[in-house]
């Protein structure tokens, strides 16, 4: 029987000053050239597992039960021993690329420095030739080398840390949420070459997901983690369509309900009994796509509704400089009228198009394709390079700082990543309070505490979460405090990017089901940036698809999803992974 290159043997770890075990008595193992997926909800202890295989838990932790690597006890390895394993034989790939990255090293420098500190022999031209390769395999074009990672997009920066991992050719690849900033081209890509490393170097990779769709079609096995423990473990096959567990058949569940596709052709041909599509949530998704005759509208140039947000032939370009070593040395091959090499990014590219009020506008592409940058233009956040942001009917480019402040009281947003958004030296109140006392809706914490009390209530938050701090509430309840935070200014348009992508699917469902009620109440309309196109499906009323900077696609949301015209529009459709193609709801009785 040969020896599995990962085994964790009744693990229980306790964090510092926690009572409660973040993993408790937890057996599984992994040999080489297999892919297994570790899924659950968000504070399980997935990500404790991945931390605890490379040691890289906190300082004080405890730990119970046993570590092994290739049969070696990985808690038992010196400090030299341990260095060495780290990164030659085992790497970890980051959900947050930034706490990776440096932010004062360009990409090439990070490459290099991985390089050299694990092979001091090798010469700079062989070590760059390495990681320029390396890079390319991660769709990372050489010219973008000398760059540091604030300008490079979030997905971006989630390439560049799994190039890092690959670098050095380890044994093991612990990939925590290594997909979660990527567009579903990009994401395929990535696991696609992950996969082939693994059968064809014979390496294990455990990939940490909250995404059941990519576990089910890359994962050989899944594990499921539920409050510390393992609660199912099987072939993908056998927990996806016939899954044991309860909490396995929720989290199944709670994902199908997120896609709302069980079958296309369905969609085309909804059922006329009434009663059936009465019964689910499913059901009731795919109803109001279909039925709801303002997603139809809303496409048409004379719909009848308020424009919320016009852009008009708006532009957002960036100069990347050459590299100042690299032009020196041009100048002194080539001579002095050797001609620079500037390069000029079209992030927004000459976009028209219209927000009607009242409807959810979902925006998808692929990572770097000008998505975020869009936003923060809309937002005023930067200025454009030429056109025009109106926003209900005023064009907001013009504005002077003070009067743009104001207007920002009706133009909120929601970021991907709730807790970096979130000061954690501030209470959950004091943050939720912050933008009253900024625009003077409220002259102290004690006048905006009613409010914040009541919005608190609003988002599905007990009273005592006013006094918590950010590091004290999940994922999900973050996520939550952000939505409170944005709409505590009562705005007419919120900006939501990648709102839930970091989110699993139980806690993915209830806030966007939070977020379409509170449009509804607080009379919203919302651009909604995401590259998960099931959650776009499932939430949006049209579909913008934007492609180097350009908007190459925009229509009502069954009609793109059913008769994609672009066909950059079908790359992206026919890649995002379906979890319907391997998984049923007829398979098992929740």
């Amino acid at each position: 029987m040969t020896v599995p290159l990962l085994e964790l043997d009744r693990l229980s770890i306790t964090y510092p000053n926690a009572t409660v075990r973040s993993a408790d008595g937890v057996s599984f193992c992994l040999h080489g050239g297999e892919i297994l997926g570790l899924v659950g909800e968000s504070g399980c202890g997935k990500s404790t597992l991945g931390r605890a295989a490379i040691r890289l838990l906190p300082e004080g932790s405890r730990t119970e039960g046993a570590i092994r690597f290739r049969g070696e006890s990985v808690l038992d390895f010196d400090a030299e021993r341990l260095r060495q394993f780290r990164g030659e034989a085992v790497a970890l790939v980051f959900q947050d690329p930034m706490t990776r990255l440096d932010p004062l090293m360009t990409i090439g420098d990070h490459c290099l420095e991985t390089l050299r500190a694990h092979r001091p022999k090798l010469d700079r031209a062989t070590a760059q030739a390495k990681a320029l390769d390396t890079l390319k395999t991660v769709k990372i074009p050489p010219e973008r080398w000398a760059q540091y990672p604030h300008e490079f997009s979030g997905g971006m920066r989630q390439r560049v840390a799994i190039a890092l991992a690959l670098l050095l050719d380890p044994k093991l690849i612990v990939a925590d949420e290594p997909t979660t900033s990527l567009d579903v081209t990009v994401s395929a890509q990535i696991l696609d070459e992950l996969s082939r490393l693994c059968r064809e170097r014979d390496l294990g990779l455990l990939l940490i997901s909250h995404d059941l769709a990519m576990v089910a079609q890359y994962s050989d096995r899944v594990a499921v983690m539920n409050g510390g423990q393992l609660v199912e473990c099987d072939t993908a096959e056998t927990v996806l369509q016939t899954p044991k567990h309860p909490y396995t058949q929720s989290l199944l569940e709670a994902a199908l309900h997120l896609h709302a596709i069980a079958d296309r052709e369905a969609i085309s041909e909804p059922s006329t009994d009434d009663s059936a599509t009465a019964q689910t949530p499913t059901s009731q998704a795919l109803s109001r796509s279909e039925n709801d005759t303002s997603s139809t509208t809303s496409i048409s140039a004379t719909d009848p509704r308020d424009v919320v947000i016009r852009a008009i032939n708006l532009t957002q370009h960036y100069t990347l400089a050459e590299n100042p070593l690299a032009a020196l040395v041009k100048r002194l091959r080539h001579g002095k009228a050797h001609p620079g090499r500037d390069r000029k990014i079209r992030a927004v590219d000459g976009l028209n198009f219209e927000i009607f009020q009242g409807e959810i506008l979902g925006l998808v592409g692929e990572s770097g394709c000008g998505k975020s940058t869009l936003s923060r233009t809309l937002l005023q956040l930067i200025p454009p390079t030429s056109g025009r942001v109106e926003f209900l009917g005023r064009d907001i480019t013009q504005l002077s700082r003070q009067d743009l402040r104001q207007q920002r009281r009706q133009m909120q947003m929601v970021f991907q990543d709730p807790h970096a958004c979130l000061n954690p030296m501030m209470t959950i109140g004091e943050a939720i309070a912050d933008p009253l006392l900024v625009h003077h809706l409220a002259d102290t914490v004690d006048a905006a505490k009613d409010q914040v009390l009541a919005m608190l209530d609003r988002v599905g938050l007990e009273p005592e979460f006013y006094d918590r701090y950010p590091d004290q509430l999940s994922g999900g309840q973050q996520q939550r405090v952000a939505i409170a935070r944005a709409l505590i200014t009562r705005p007419k348009f919120v900006i939501c990017d990648e709102p839930v992508s970091m989110l699993d699917a139980n806690v993915q469902s209830r806030v966007l089901d939070l977020m379409r009620d509170l449009k509804d109440e607080f009379q919203l309309t919302y651009l909604f940036i995401t590259h998960d196109l099931w959650v776009a499906r499932y939430f949006c009323d049209r579909i913008a698809v934007m492609h180097g900077g350009k908007i190459v696609e925009l229509g009502e949301t069954q009609s793109v999803f059913h008769r994609p015209q672009h066909p950059y529009t079908q790359t992206l459709l026919g890649a995002a992974p379906l979890l319907s193609r391997t998984a049923t709801s007829a398979s098992f009785n929740p």
